[in-house]
């Protein structure tokens, strides 16, 4: 499966991280590399296992009827809602003020990417139709 964001406001721009020299020492370099990502680049998922209601009309998904157990993926001011069943969706609803108001990430996990994201976290339609507890 390959998520694919889609939006109709813009092109995606592209981030450009910056390039150490040859000569800096390398554990400066083995820091940096794994430091999480960051920026306003930067995909954001969480998790969201509750349902989730939008002006007070519960969220179900079109595909196989869920009302609950979501994925937030927060990319510029975005908001897209992942479920299990691997259906995806542009939510308009949620700013990404609403998504920073949800998301806490004191031990958060980083992926490479959000496509290895979603099959680690079981997005990748693996268990459609299934909530897990």
């Amino acid at each position: 499966m390959t998520l694919v964001l889609r939006t109709t406001d813009r092109p995606a721009e592209s981030t450009i991280l910056p390039v150490l020299s040859i000569g800096t020492d390398p554990l400066l370099q083995l820091a940096y590399e794994t430091q999480p990502p960051s920026g306003p680049g930067t995909p954001r998922c969480l998790s969201h296992p509750r349902e989730l209601a939008l002006r007070g009309i519960p969220v179900m998904c079109t595909a196989c009827r869920a009302r609950r157990d979501w994925l937030l993926i927060n990319h510029g001011r975005n908001v897209w809602i992942v479920c299990r069943c691997s259906n995806q969706w542009l939510e308009p609803e949620i700013r990404r003020a609403d998504f920073d108001a949800l998301i806490a990430i004191p031990d958060g996990t980083t992926y490479p990417s959000v496509e290895q994201g979603l099959t680690a976290l079981g997005f990748d339609g693996a268990f459609a139709g299934t909530y897990l507890d």
